[in-house]
């Protein structure tokens, strides 16, 4: 057992101990840290009971090997299964062992804006709004949209919405990007084949306690929404748009009938975006380790192409193709998901060994 692996279960039972404290409800925020800290470490304890557990049938197996006749045969074939599953455990064990990112725990706001193709790109991201909505109700994750600019047709020129959960960031955190798509368009008459494409971010969600906002650096505007052909236009300024003067940053929200709420919401926004600011200025080191695992995150990247007619998914970043687009554009994501995940974890371990 190495080093890492001892202190981590050393730990483990520690905060085991801790949980078991009723002192520890009293202080919210600890108890949470607590609790997220206790189910990472649990993933490595139940890791390691897998490990040991299957150690002990190959050792048990190795002995029956001895045996004369039907049984030797028998054991052998076992053998092999059993040696196989050892190494994937131990395998998945390594990348568990690999220190985390402190965002991976955190809730998210994500952004989808319509690019290059008009109705055809709208259309798309609300295509796209609902994979991540069907992958998130799937997770039992809560979405809660928080700013929706509809054309006409059903689609969607910019969706803002968070997503809270267990690990939402660990799972979401690479589809920052330009997503494309090849299909015929639904306002195609002649069947012929479009590429449009779609932006995403994802912005980890700050709590008010990590980013200092000064009342002072604000402008905020207060307006009547709009919506198309005029609809959804309220008698009141309802929609807020609030900037923060320091770094340019604004943000509009429009969603709520509510002027208080809507200011509530574009505050999150904006709270966001400026952690996510600090965060790359602070840790530009992590950002380039990013870079080289699976894209920059930033928007102008292409990151994917989903094309229809094949049913075909292709990550770019990963060289990865699926042929069950459909499936996946259903919510179905877990395999494309885990595979960016993967491959991010797997460059970490190769940048720790440098």
């Amino acid at each position: 057992m190495n080093e890492r692996l001892e202190t981590f279960l050393k730990r483990y039972d520690e905060v085991k101990g801790l949980i078991e404290d009723p002192a520890l409800t009293k202080d919210q925020n600890r108890y949470r840290e607590t609790m997220k800290e206790y189910s990472r470490l649990a993933e490595i304890a139940v890791s390691q009971d897998e490990v040991e557990r299957l150690a002990a049938q190959i050792a048990e197996t190795r002995f029956l090997l001895e045996e004369d006749g039907d049984m030797r045969e028998l054991a052998k074939e076992e053998l092999d299964g059993l040696e196989a599953r050892l190494n994937e455990a131990r395998e998945k064990q390594k990348l568990l062992l690999i220190p985390r990112d402190p965002l991976d725990g955190k809730n998210i706001i994500m952004e989808i804006r319509a690019g290059t193709g008009g109705d055809e790109a709208a259309l798309f991201a609300a295509d796209l709004f609902r994979m991540y909505s069907r992958f998130a109700e799937v997770k039992g994750w809560k979405i809660e949209i928080m700013n929706l600019n509809e054309t006409e047709l059903g689609g969607y020129k910019e969706i803002i919405f968070s997503i809270s959960g267990g690990n939402v960031y660990e799972n979401l955190r690479y589809e920052s990007g330009a997503h494309r798509v090849q299909r015929v368009p639904l306002t195609e008459s002649s069947g012929r084949i479009h590429t449009s494409a779609v932006t995403v971010a994802v912005l980890p969600e700050a709590d008010e306690t990590e980013i200092d906002i000064k009342p002072e650096d604000l402008r905020i505007d207060v307006m009547r929404a709009g919506g198309p052909g005029g609809q959804c236009v309220n008698t009141t300024d309802s929609a807020v748009r609030i900037t923060h003067l320091p770094s340019g940053v604004s943000v509009h929200c429009q969603d709520e009938k509510s002027q208080i709420k809507n200011k509530a919401k574009a505050m999150r926004i904006l709270r966001a975006r400026i952690y996510e600011m600090e965060e790359a200025k602070a840790h530009a080191e992590r950002s380039e380790a990013r870079k080289n695992q699976v894209g920059s995150g930033d928007r102008s990247e292409r990151i994917r192409t989903y094309n229809f007619p094949q049913n075909r998914l292709t990550d770019h970043r990963i060289n990865l193709t699926l042929y069950k687009l459909d499936l996946i554009m259903q919510g179905d994501a877990a395999e494309l998901f885990d595979a960016l995940k993967l491959s991010a974890r797997e460059a970490a371990e190769a940048n720790t060994l440098i």
